[in-house]
């Protein structure tokens, strides 16, 4: 990350140069180079490109050594405590994205934002574009919902609140589906390893396709 907050930054100054935005002779302007990340596992890149380099160059050379820092966010370190403190919509932001496993936690995290932005000074233009990452964000999670009404978390949150409630149900049902589709695998193995039922009966039983219970048969342990 170093190197690359470094190209960036190099890029950015030609840039103002060729454009004519700036000079060499009236300088450069001062940057902030800040990483946002919000990844499962701590952040454990180098934060200044100097602590790079290896060995430590004597004394002579340190001066001649790149340096450049960058502010780093790491969003898993905010505890729910510490965002609760900070009423702003980065923290709300934040709040959502480690809630994204808990569909209870989520909508907790939605209502707070919501009012966070009903408090904010400009509003509208906070409304409206975390309304934006937060329909990308839902699609990213895969949450399977028709988001295209939704075009204000402050005057459509009931409208969310159901979409969200709705993909809820819906993993709740799939979670159920999927553990009565376990428990029919279960008999069936258990009606393969007895050896007294054809595919056909034993399918009948279970609910499952007799080619599932072909490819069981195929896998089972041989009785012995």
């Amino acid at each position: 990350m170093p190197i690359r907050l470094m190209h960036y930054v190099a890029c950015f100054y030609d840039h103002l140069l060729k454009q004519r935005t700036t000079t060499p002779r009236k300088g450069l302007p001062p940057i902030l180079p800040i990483v946002l990340y919000n990844g499962s596992q701590r952040w454990s890149a180098r934060q200044d490109i100097y602590d790079m380099v290896q060995p430590e160059p004597p004394a002579f050379l340190r001066v001649y050594q790149p340096h450049l820092r960058y502010y780093l966010i790491d969003e898993g370190r905010y505890t729910d405590e510490e965002l609760l403190k900070r009423h702003t919509p980065l923290s709300g932001v934040f709040g959502i994205e480690n809630a994204t496993a808990d569909r209870h936690a989520l909508q907790q995290a939605v209502d707070r934002i919501v009012g966070i932005i009903q408090n904010d000074p400009h509003k509208e233009r906070t409304d409206a574009i975390i309304t934006r990452w937060l329909k990308r964000h839902l699609q990213w999670l895969g949450a399977g919902v028709n988001l295209e009404r939704l075009n204000s978390l402050v005057e459509d949150k009931d409208m969310l609140a159901e979409k969200l409630e709705s993909w809820a149900k819906r993993e709740r049902q799939e979670g159920r589906q999927e553990g009565r589709q376990e428990t029919s695998r279960d008999i069936a193995r258990k009606l393969i390893a007895f050896g007294a039922l054809s595919d056909a009966q034993i399918a009948e039983a279970t609910g499952l396709t007799e080619t599932d219970i072909e490819a069981m048969r195929r896998g089972a342990p041989p009785m012995g």
